[in-house]
């Protein structure tokens, strides 16, 4: 089930899955081994990535099947792209791709000053012709929501026009500002959480992500 999260300006998405629910408290676990943490966020990508894309237009395509011809469903227009936003979105792009090997892909590599919680960029590539597609922007965390905008901006100044953004856990103080800087940008989170720290981690939060994902500190 999918549901809006109440008292939040649309469109702002809570996806409620059971499924997801269940694997994303024993991602907040810190008993959760590196290799497990990793597992699940794969897993979870595949759900968050099947209610992100149920509304993609389909068209029809004449194909044989071995008892007659059909018009069958296929996606129309050009292929939609992932935009990682590095490094911590890879646990989500992996699954992802996963579900839609055929997309494109993108990175924007962002990292945040610990002093002054603002994102530094290092790195940026993307497909062509952004502004033919569908782009999905992954990162597991929508804390200060710094790093979302500043990726988003930069996938804008390349064209691009239709955007998603796709976390595990949102905090209310991210959610606020990324919406009054990107009100046409969708967001599709696991959780909203309760708050911010004074360090900017989201709070019950799950820590830090990238981290916990690949065994650093």
């Amino acid at each position: 089930m999918v549901t809006d999260a109440n008292n939040m300006p649309a469109p702002f998405t809570i996806i409620d899955h059971p499924l997801i629910q269940h694997k994303l408290t024993i991602m907040r676990d810190k008993q959760t081994s590196t290799a497990g943490f990793r597992r699940l966020l794969r897993e979870i990508s595949l759900l968050l990535c099947y209610e992100v894309t149920r509304d993609l237009t389909l068209t029809t395509k004449r194909i044989e099947t071995p008892m007659q011809e059909m018009d069958a469903p296929i996606l129309e227009g050009k292929k939609l792209v992932f935009a990682s936003i590095l490094r911590a979105g890879n646990g989500l792009l992996e699954g992802m791709l996963d579900l839609v090997p055929a997309a494109r892909v993108a990175h924007v590599g962002l990292y945040r000053d610990h002093d002054t919680l603002e994102p530094v960029e290092y790195y940026f590539k993307a497909p062509e012709k952004l502004e033919d597609r569908l782009v999905i922007v992954v990162d597991p965390m929508l804390a200060t929501s710094n790093s979302a905008t500043a990726a988003i901006e930069k996938l804008k100044e390349r064209g691009a026009r239709q955007i998603r953004f796709v976390c595990l856990l949102a905090a209310p103080e991210g959610v606020k500002k990324f919406r009054a800087s990107q009100p046409d940008v969708p967001i599709y989170t696991a959780a909203l959480d309760e708050r911010l720290n004074e360090k900017g981690y989201i709070m019950p939060g799950l820590g830090d992500a990238g981290d916990r994902m690949y065994g650093t500190k």
